[in-house]
């Protein structure tokens, strides 16, 4: 374990028992509570986002759209969700974090209903722009939450649960759809259930920060990446763009491919891909979470680049093992790589700074996540799955090569983080 605190010379925060805005005659969950309480919210909002991908070809079927009528559902998800982290990913700093926490899960109720409800590309495209703003919102707010709550438990949380929320919400979906009744509703009966559950919880947070004016003017569309860390954010911007694109590709195209690849129709094969990318991924930030974040970070962008070497010889063979392998090894590295990009970042801010910093992180982020994935959506209809598939690997280990060369030359041995 690291022998420097994650957050070096931060002030000192409010203890959570006397938390601003705490109502006294409310009783308030304790710290281990409340942490685990938010990991549980993270791991539900990236479920949620996930959950669509494997029942796009069952709207297909019933709907009759065209693929790219399904690239602009997926664009209009990621889109809502840069909009509303532009817009509100700061908030929380001004308002509080439960009060922002609660205002995520009533939206991300209303995006589930509509899901529920869904029966055109109309609703389901109205669905996913309630669900990105929800997301959008919670991305940063809970980001900024188990920071405040655990300073050492926080960010391996912050890395690990997305990637187990977005495992259980493809392969679980996956399940349903191949062997359960009415699948386009049951998923969304589970989650309204659970998303109630958690809004009754959250009313019982502690309050982690002190509320402070500005909060109009926070939600001024910007980014806001506070001055001590923009230098390390464009050090770790290369690798992370390459990381999110990855999973932009695999849960826009992912479960078409897998089905391409391995010749097998079967839901589960789509789910259990993207369940691959994402479950190494959590393996990968386990392995190496003490280990300095930088190295991580250099090490993950090695074993994303082998990983993405085999995941293309596996399409182009049209190999299920080497095609399944390469995605397992790819995961390795997007975890350890995005981890890594995580705690490089996070000692750099004070607590009141965190969720703009978040903000802009997860903007970035998105952006890598849902621009190349989309591109590659219209693609395909020019140059086929195959080809689109291949170049779009090529690119992404020609950036992860590229952002290794730029490291190697900047790196010093002074400047080598402990």
């Amino acid at each position: 374990m690291p022998s420097t605190p994650l957050v070096p010379s931060a002030p000192v925060e409010l203890p959570l028992a006397a938390a601003p805005g705490a109502q006294s005659g409310r009783a308030r969950l304790s710290p281990t509570q409340s942490l685990w309480l938010v990991a549980s919210l993270v791991a539900s909002f990236l479920a949620a986002s996930s959950a669509p991908s494997p029942l796009y070809a069952l709207y297909r079927e019933a709907w009759g759209f065209s693929a790219l009528m399904l690239t602009v559902a997926f664009a209009s998800y990621a889109f809502a969700l840069l909009f509303s982290l532009l817009m509100f990913g700061a908030l929380s700093d001004h308002r509080g974090r439960r009060e922002v926490i609660l205002l995520a899960l009533g939206i991300e109720f209303v995006s589930t209903l509509m899901f529920w409800q869904a029966d055109s590309i109309a609703w389901l495209v109205g669905a996913r722009v309630m669900q990105g703003l929800a997301t959008g919102i919670a991305t940063s707010v809970l980001s900024a939450s188990l920071l405040d709550l655990d300073r050492v438990r926080g960010p391996l949380i912050n890395s690990v649960a997305p990637m187990f929320g977005m495992a259980i919400g493809a392969l679980g979906t996956s399940v349903l759809v191949q062997f359960a009744p009415a699948p386009t509703r049951l998923v969304f009966d589970v989650l309204l259930v659970l998303f109630a559950v958690q809004a009754l919880l959250a009313f019982f947070l502690p309050e982690t920060v002190e509320r402070r004016p500005g909060a109009w003017a926070s939600m001024r569309p910007k980014l806001a990446v506070p001055a001590a860390a923009r230098t390390t954010m464009w050090k770790v911007l290369p690798v992370n763009t390459a990381q999110w694109a990855l999973g932009g590709f695999y849960l826009s195209l992912g479960p078409t491919l897998a089905r391409y690849v391995t010749g097998i129709d079967a839901p589960m094969v789509g789910g259990g891909l993207i369940a691959t990318l994402v479950l190494s991924g959590a393996v990968g930030i386990l392995f190496v979470r003490y280990r300095p974040p930088m190295a991580v970070l250099a090490g993950g962008a090695v074993v994303l680049a082998i990983g993405l070497v085999l995941t293309l010889a596996g399409m182009h063979w049209h190999s299920t093992a080497l095609f399944f392998v390469g995605t397992l090894v790819a995961g390795l590295g997007f975890g350890a790589g995005f981890n890594g990009s995580v705690r490089s970042l996070v000692p750099l801010v004070a607590p009141h700074d965190r969720a703009a910093l978040m903000s802009s992180f997860f903007v970035l982020s998105y952006l890598a996540f849902s621009l190349p994935a989309i591109a590659a959506g219209l693609s395909v209809g020019l140059f086929g799955l195959e080809a689109t598939s291949i170049g779009y690997g090529i690119v992404l280990v020609a950036t992860v090569l590229g952002a290794l060369l730029l490291m190697a030359r900047a790196r010093r041995p002074s400047s080598v983080e402990a």
